[in-house]
């Protein structure tokens, strides 16, 4: 894992912006699509390197935010083209997107806009398209908008406060990212934030009707969740996934909003599985 940290920030030129970016391991290539305040320094390095044992992990800061030039936009139709065009860059004419939270969002747009591009996608902590029954809690705003969060921050953003065991992973995650990591990359103004929240408002308005196309879609999808997730609840998906035609569900018991972070390596293995790699 210790390879994890030693790893170069590359960037790829397109011309209008620079996207700061960094890859792991060899194999088929899954693009990491982050969360809201999320930089190349906020992937739990275990979860990087359990998954780089199989796929090249390619993970990168969208337009805007942290070492990347340009600026986010508030569409999340043109966030996505950030990961055709990092694609593009790199040469990969097809890729796994695995997108958490606000990047579930991003994974789906692009799923659905790069139908040629993306073979499967892995959506963790996330919602699907339209309205939602749930809204996110309280609790989030509380914790997310603040400048800088601290680690109780975290345990309620991430994890399940009420199970200690959630709280331990929390601490061993925590510990891994704060090993290496430039706090002064992550986001941390109200200017910055709205962006992000304008791409959640064009997802939720759903315009190009991606709720339905996601139903009927024949990409593979698969779908991981805690089972508390205070920014997309999980309770949202039940619903609509005996609808669609082609995805698979993991929900995880006391987790919240980050499964992948509190299970790095046994949801690594699920996401190998799934992509036909055992």
């Amino acid at each position: 894992m210790e390879k994890i940290y030693d790893a170069e920030t590359r960037f790829a030129d397109l011309g209008d912006r620079k996207i700061a970016y960094r890859s792991y391991g060899k194999g088929k290539a899954v693009i990491f699509v982050n969360r809201f305040r999320g930089t190349l320094d906020t992937w739990d390095p275990l979860f990087v390197a359990s998954m780089a044992e199989k796929f090249n992990v390619i993970v990168f800061d969208y337009s805007g935010i942290g070492s990347s030039t340009g600026s986010l936009a508030p569409d999340i139709t043109v966030v996505a083209k950030d990961v055709k065009d990092l694609a593009d860059a790199l040469k990969l004419d097809s890729i796994i997107v695995l997108g958490w939270s606000y990047g579930g969002l991003v994974a789906q747009t692009a799923t659905l806009l790069y139908p040629n591009l993306v073979t499967h996608a892995v959506l963790v902590g996330t919602n699907p398209p339209g309205a939602n029954e749930i809204p996110i809690e309280q609790a989030f705003f509380d914790a997310a908008l603040k400048p800088v969060n601290d680690f109780e921050d975290e345990i309620v953003l991430f994890f399940e406060p009420k199970s200690e065991s959630s709280r331990l992973a929390a601490k061993a995650s925590h510990d891994r990212i704060h090993k290496k990591i430039d706090v002064a990359k992550v986001p941390s103004t109200m200017d910055v934030f709205q962006l992000y929240f304008g791409g959640g408002d064009t997802f939720r308005e759903d315009a190009l009707n991606f709720r339905e196309q996601l139903k009927k879609t024949k990409t593979p999808i698969l779908i991981i969740s805690g089972d508390h997730d205070i920014s997309f609840a999980v309770d949202n998906w039940y619903p609509f996934i005996n609808q669609m035609t082609n995805a698979q569900m993991i929900v995880y018991a006391a987790t919240g909003h980050g499964p992948h972070h509190q299970y790095p390596e046994l949801t690594a293995q699920y996401i190998i599985n799934f992509a036909g790699y055992i």
